[in-house]
């Protein structure tokens, strides 16, 4: 297998299970199959360039963190819109 499908794949099943989504409900959202996404975060097979975008929107993170784990300024401002919506307890937990 190769290591940076598998990192992808790893990616993938992190975010997806961020956001409390099976693989189902991410496969009708990027509108693929669930053996797509399935075989995508096992990185036995990659994706084509038209199904990362889908996938990559469903989960609401950008190629290059899918692809290469790169941080871009927009999941910056998505993470940084998320923060200043927690309540001051749940900031205090983040903070620990």
């Amino acid at each position: 297998m190769n290591i940076t499908l598998q990192q992808i794949g790893r990616r993938l099943y992190e975010r997806r299970r961020q956001l409390r989504m099976t693989q189902d409900e991410l496969a009708e959202r990027a509108d693929v199959t669930a053996q797509t996404i399935s075989t995508a975060e096992l990185g036995k097979k990659a994706m084509r360039a038209d199904t990362i975008a889908r996938v990559c929107a469903a989960l609401d993170i950008s190629a290059d963190y899918l692809l290469f784990g790169q941080i871009s300024p927009q999941d910056l401002s998505i993470l940084s819109q998320k923060v200043s919506q927690l309540s001051p307890s749940q900031y205090r937990h983040l903070e620990d």
